[in-house]
């Protein structure tokens, strides 16, 4: 049985926690008092996309849903670092997509060769050493790592051909991509024979070319659903170029004008940007056309012209008028602007969450307080302390929760400095 074309996919990605810092005195002979050294933890490690020009697909990711990067390594004495997290990398094809599932935003169009980090590693805690004041020469304290980002991303397969081919199913799209490429798609004589894109690459003439992809045939509704033209429309998103085969002879009881019509309103009704795309329109099958015949012909290449479309002759199963229509498409490739690019666009909402868990207050000195718990600590690894709105956000949920005032109850003072995981500031009332 054939594998069936996968073009869209949920995945969870858990980027690596980072380590912890460590707790730790130089002992040396001779040397008295050595102080702290405890090192740091090590950070997180990330998950990174990148492109592979080998896939075609997103089959890989219909079995395997979750990837998670290593954890960093905890610190050690003598102010060692612990090993960062090791990254991990996934391959997906050109073309596709990152988008947020909660928010459906954009996060990257993985259309160039760039890496994209996709979750970032937590950091790694602070050591004893970075707590050491002339007043606090004795810290037995450490910070403990913040877990990296963990969230469901939907990979979403755009192909990125230069040309598309559109249609209704079974005019003869497959039958003309094997004609002018390497390519072999599935050919019979019934619906839906292709049953995903497939790819060739036209070579014109030396030093020019360009790929085209063979779409599933559209049919009445695609926009809506109907058939297997909502599921691939898509493709065409990010074609230049357009070549719309009509089925000339009407071998199946259709009329080719409305053929043309219908399936133009499918484009319009699922993006009118994609309607504006340039057309080459290619009357197919005139080999099957009678003498008697042609009126419908010439009715058809009238109705396409009167569109401002270029219109051809075609029966790509003998190759007539195949070298013609590859030589427009390329000449006029060669005047579009290059392939679309879809600009991220995921804007990270402010986290949301339960504050009811219990915290711990701790002094660890006379005038140095941690406080840590499990909301805490996922709070602060979801806000982005360099935003300013993002900060205003933090102060307002502390507050809200009661942390300022339960630190005055415990006797914090002005001036004191308050540790939360990474954070660290001076507290003023």
């Amino acid at each position: 049985m054939a594998s069936s074309f996968i073009d869209k996919a949920t995945i969870r990605v858990v980027a690596g926690r980072g380590g912890d810092g460590a707790v730790a005195f130089h002992r040396e002979k001779y040397v008295a008092a050595g102080g702290p050294d405890g090192g740091d933890g090590g950070r997180g490690g990330d998950i990174v996309c990148v492109v592979d020009d080998h896939m075609r697909t997103l089959m890989d990711f219909r079995y395997k849903r979750k990837y998670v990067a290593g954890n960093g390594m905890n610190g050690q004495g003598k102010r060692c670092s612990g090993k960062d997290g090791e990254s991990l990398t996934i391959q997906v094809p050109r073309g596709t997509l990152l988008r947020d599932k909660a928010t459906g935003g954009i996060l990257h169009d993985m259309s160039d060769d760039a890496p994209f980090v996709v979750a970032r590693g937590g950091k790694g805690g602070w050591g004893n050493q970075h707590f050491a004041t002339p007043t606090r020469q004795v810290p037995r304290f450490a910070k403990p790592g913040l877990p990296g980002e963990d969230r469901e991303i939907v990979l979403e397969l755009k192909l990125l051909a230069d040309v598309g081919l559109i249609g209704f199913p079974n005019v003869g799209k497959s039958t003309l991509l094997s004609a002018v490429s390497k390519a072999h798609p599935k050919i019979a004589n019934y619906h839906f024979t292709t049953l995903f894109p497939n790819l060739g690459v036209v070579y014109v003439r030396e030093g020019v070319s360009f790929v085209m992809a063979d779409i599933p045939g559209i049919i009445e509704g695609a926009s809506e659903g109907a058939g297997l033209g909502h599921d691939f429309l898509r493709h065409i998103d990010r074609c230049r170029l357009l070549i719309h085969l009509v089925d000339a002879a009407g071998s199946e009881g259709r009329d080719p004008v409305e053929d043309f019509e219908t399936i133009n309103t499918e484009l319009r009704q699922y993006s009118p940007e994609l309607a504006q795309r340039p057309q080459l329109v290619a009357a197919n099958k005139c080999d099957l056309i009678a003498p008697e015949g042609r009126e419908g012909l010439e009715r058809l290449r009238r109705h396409v012209e009167a569109q401002g479309c270029r219109f051809f002759e075609l029966s790509a199963a003998t190759m007539q008028g195949t070298k013609e229509l590859m030589l427009a498409a390329a000449g006029m490739l060669s005047e579009l602007p290059p392939i679309r690019r879809y600009e991220a666009d995921y804007v990270p909402p402010l986290p949301q969450v339960d504050t009811s868990g219990a915290l711990e207050y701790r002094k660890l000195d006379a005038d140095y307080w941690s406080v840590e718990g499990p909301w805490l600590q996922s709070l602060l690894a979801r806000v982005n302390l360099g935003d300013y709105e993002s900060r205003l956000y933090f102060d307002r949920v502390l507050r809200e929760a009661g942390v300022f005032q339960r630190l005055e109850e415990l006797g914090v003072r002005d001036g004191d400095t308050v540790s939360i995981y990474d954070l660290e500031f001076e507290y003023q009332s």
